[in-house]
Order: structure tokens, then sequence, then C-alpha cells
């Protein structure tokens, strides 16, 4: 059964820095592909970082590129979202999501954990 676990949300002041996690289990780790989304109610979600285990590519979006860093820890099956310099407009609820290292859509998510953004 595939599961993932996101957590490290909280509230931070702006400028202030988070690093979010997502246990994952059940799934192949050498090919699988983590990405991290966010959400505002009443916005569309919104793809912020990816990083596939399987050829090592990462993606940021325009939105976090430059201040925030995924990572990941292979003898924990876990991957990191370190965000820095954070703005108000990062308040939103993360999400991350799994899926095949070579499928594009993702299969398996989370639950959120909320980031909140103090200005």
């Amino acid at each position: 059964e595939v599961q993932l676990q996101a957590s490290g949300g909280g509230l931070v002041e702006t400028g202030g820095s988070l690093r979010l996690s997502c246990v994952v289990s059940g799934f192949t780790w050498d090919d699988v592909a983590i990405g991290w989304f966010r959400q505002v109610p009443g916005k569309e979600r919104e793809g912020v970082a990816c990083i596939n285990n399987k050829d090592g590519k990462i993606y940021y979006s325009d939105s976090v590129k430059g201040r925030s860093t995924i990572s990941r820890d292979d003898a924990k099956n876990t991957v990191y979202l370190q965000m820095n310099s954070l703005r108000p407009e990062d308040t939103a609820v993360y999400y991350c999501a799994a899926r095949r290292a070579s499928i594009g859509q993702y299969d398996y998510w989370g639950q959120g954990t909320q980031v909140t953004v103090s200005s």
C-alpha cells in the first residue's frame, strides 16, 4: 500500500524558514518521483517542486525558485522541501504526491500540511 505522510508546516513570520517532510512507503524508491504542491482555497493547485529519483532531475516553479530546495534521504525514504525567505503569498496547504518516475500523473497523495506566513 502506498502511503505518503507530510509534515513540517506551521506559522512563521515573513522571511522565516520551514522544512517540509514527506515520508513515502509502498513505492520502489528508485522508481518514484515526488512532487510538492500547494493550494489556497478558491485557487488552483500549484506544483512547486519535484524530484525524480530515477534520473535525479529536479524542478521548481518560478514562485519558489531560488528560495526553496527539494532533497531526499534515501535511507529514510523521505523527501524534504526546505523553504526560505517565506512570504505571505506562500501561505497554503502543502501536499506531497508520488508517481512512477516515467509516468506523468501523480496518483498518490499525502494529507496536507498547513503553512502560514504572517506579514
